[in-house]
């Protein structure tokens, strides 16, 4: 039974420095914008040409599709926060933001983790590629991420907001997140930590094994090519998603699989900003930037746009 007390939380913000304010909107204000034009850009160069209707690009379609929502969590109530004088949310308006960050970042683990088995397919087997990346194969591994990321997010929620609040409503966190909530209930909260360390660990484990096995694979076919050029080529193909994966896994680890998830620090305050309004805005940037093709239609759509 929801035991809760609380209609409201209240938010620390990201500073309480009046002078900083101006320069923090500005500066999230332009990541969101960027985050917004290159996610919906890189899926609309997919969407538009037909040589990109290839499985790595389908992937890509929808990892851009999960940062774009994800990025809108989170990243709108930090503005707003930065300019009124009382940084709030509603109880309702917390469980949403905790369903659906957890649900999408669950989502993309299990993306992150379908594109290395992608890449794998294609070094190490490129004359079976097309036998083994069928469509019907890449749309389940798509529709098994979200089915994943929501339902793990729904127990971690349901979890969560089924303890009882009764004491201070002050979330140490510039937005809802499940360590400094939990921190907040009065009830013993084991059984949600176990709860939250198992599908955090088992999804961030599971996926870096994953990636790991396929990695290695990669690696060894990579070495055993004779040509120079076609391994430079080989490796230009996963390393965008290797700087990818590496950013995300890192920070989330270094926030949930800690000795006491529920004590924050400024660094795990970082951490946060990093992966849930960074990462969304670098992914499109770093696909872009590390891919020739993509480059050459950007290029191509510009000067026909001039």
């Amino acid at each position: 039974m929801n035991k809760t007390q609380l209609t409201m939380f209240e938010l620390a913000g990201l500073t309480n420095d009046k002078n900083l304010v101006p320069f923090l909107f500005l500066f999230f204000f332009v990541v969101y914008v960027v985050t917004i034009l290159g996610n919906v850009g890189m899926m609309a160069i997919i969407q538009v040409f037909s040589s990109l209707h290839t499985p790595m690009y389908f992937f890509l379609n929808y990892l851009s599709l999960v940062d774009l929502l994800y990025s809108s969590t989170i990243t709108p109530k930090i503005l707003a926060d930065l300019v009124s004088l009382k940084k709030s949310i509603s109880f309702t308006g917390c469980a949403f933001q905790v369903y659906f960050y957890a649900a999408l970042a669950g989502v993309e683990v299990v993306l992150l983790s379908s594109m290395s088995y992608d890449r794998y397919a294609a070094i190490c087997h490129p004359l079976r590629y097309a036998l083994i990346m069928t469509k019907p194969k890449c749309t389940g591994l798509v529709l098994l991420s979200f089915a994943v990321g929501f339902l793990q997010s729904a127990a971690q929620t349901s979890c969560l907001f089924s303890l009882e609040y009764c004491g201070s409503n002050f979330i140490e966190h510039f937005y809802c997140e499940i360590p400094p909530v939990l921190k907040l209930s009065c009830s013993k909260t084991h059984q949600c930590d176990i709860v939250t360390f198992f599908f955090v660990g088992t999804l961030g484990i599971c996926s870096c094994l994953a990636m790991l096995v396929s990695y290695t694979l990669i690696i060894s076919a990579i070495l055993r090519m004779k040509s120079v050029h076609v391994r430079l080529k080989a490796f230009n193909t996963c390393s965008s998603h290797l700087i990818c994966s590496s950013m995300y896994f890192l920070t989330i680890f270094f926030i949930y699989l800690r000795s006491d998830t529920r004590v924050l620090s400024k660094q795990d305050k970082v951490a946060s900003i990093f992966y849930s309004v960074i990462t969304p805005m670098l992914n499109p940037i770093i696909y872009s930037l590390r891919n020739q093709e993509v480059k050459r239609l950007v290029l191509q759509s510009v000067k026909k746009c001039c």
